[in-house]
């Protein structure tokens, strides 16, 4: 194999490709990447047997046909500090050989028939949907999975299709996040589909680069496997087994309390009442009475913070504990100037809505 690359779109590549690669695994070729070049093009494969993802670059010219597995970190730093537009890359009886205008590298590396197979994307995707509406919505509840968890459920991300919608939901079970994003196509399979998307997929997702505003994913289900196509990247994955909690009943429905607030504001008065929280008083309090909001924390050991607002509220006074940190993952991901919090009784869930297709809920804490 002989190819000459641009530096950067090979950089690009492995930018993504060494995202899934595990840095300690039983099976040491998965800590490698596989360079398979024919034809004009030039795919690149990466997996850790559970998410995989097949680059092609085109930004190549392909001198001799051939094949090569080299260790993904030792590769992906040759590229990263090399100076150089353009790269050539040689293999032959295991070894790469990389050449710019001033350097020379010899990576060992195995031959590319003992690598795991990385599935490729065939034919038209069961669902269409542009890349930026996905990625608007993964950004609006991939904050809200779990990170570990015994209930592999919560790990991941519900993907539901009702009528031209695709519904994404995440739970830790402390808070959970609903989007709804607008779907291109989907066909009749699909829409009768519930899925468990890993959250480490969804991240994949978010990362991918557009190469412009048009750019659409296509997706494949089959058998326990989800196949997304978007551009150049191929990422497939196993989907989470388990049972996702029935969220329609978690979300509350008969609340009194309602206030319109500025994301903004409150951004700055949750950030600002939690300066002087500590291990034992993480939390902040929200007091709401006539035309004033106000946040506090209470902390023996630091102080105390108070931060009001003027708001136009009419109803009976509350006052409810929230994780200041829970509050400040869905403020930064909050896309309208203002939002609407709903609140029932000091034990019950706040409900945070943003426009017609976001909901949060989150649970309340004990202050004390």
């Amino acid at each position: 194999m002989k190819v000459n690359f641009n530096r950067a779109a090979l950089a690009n590549a492995l930018g993504l490709l060494t995202s899934i690669v595990p840095s300690r695994t039983p099976k040491p070729i998965l800590r490698c990447v596989k360079i398979t070049a024919a034809g004009k093009d030039v795919r690149i494969c990466a997996t850790d047997l559970e998410v995989g993802i097949n680059y092609a670059i085109s930004e190549v010219q392909v001198e001799k046909e051939g094949e090569i597995v080299v260790p993904a970190d030792k590769l992906a730093a040759v590229v990263r500090e090399s100076m150089d537009d353009t790269l050539s890359v040689q293999a032959a009886e295991g070894a790469c050989e990389i050449k710019g205008a001033d350097s020379h590298f010899m990576i060992y590396g195995q031959e590319g028939d003992q690598y795991p197979a990385v599935p490729g994307f065939e034919g038209e995707g069961d669902i269409k949907i542009a890349l930026d509406v996905l990625q608007a919505g993964i950004k609006q509840c991939l904050f809200a999975t779990a990170k570990e968890s015994t209930r592999y459920a919560l790990n991941g991300v519900l993907w539901e299709i009702k009528g031209k919608k695709l519904l994404l939901v995440a739970t830790d079970g402390r808070r959970l996040a609903r989007t709804r994003v607008n779907v291109s196509t989907a066909d009749e399979k699909a829409a009768a589909t519930k899925i468990i998307v890993p959250a480490k997929t969804m991240a994949l997702l978010e990362r991918l680069v557009a190469g412009s505003d048009k750019d659409t994913v296509a997706i494949k289900l089959a058998d326990n496997q989800i196949l997304i196509n978007c551009a150049d990247v191929v990422i497939s994955s196993n989907l989470v087994e388990g049972n996702f909690p029935k969220y329609e009943d978690i979300i509350p429905s008969d609340y009194d309390k309602k206030l319109m607030l500025s994301t903004e504001a409150v951004l700055s008065a949750v950030r600002r009442s939690s300066l002087l929280t500590s291990e034992e008083s993480r939390g902040i309090k929200l007091s709401i009475g006539k035309d004033s909001l106000m946040f506090s924390c209470r902390a023996p050991e630091t102080g105390d913070a108070q931060i009001t607002l003027a708001v136009d509220y009419k109803g009976e006074p509350i006052e409810i504990g929230f994780n200041p940190q829970f509050l400040i993952d869905v403020l930064r991901v909050i896309q309208t100037p203002e939002f609407e919090l709903e609140l029932g009784q000091a034990d019950r869930p706040g409900l945070i809505k943003s426009g017609k297709d976001f909901i949060y809920v989150l649970m309340p804490i004990n202050l004390g």
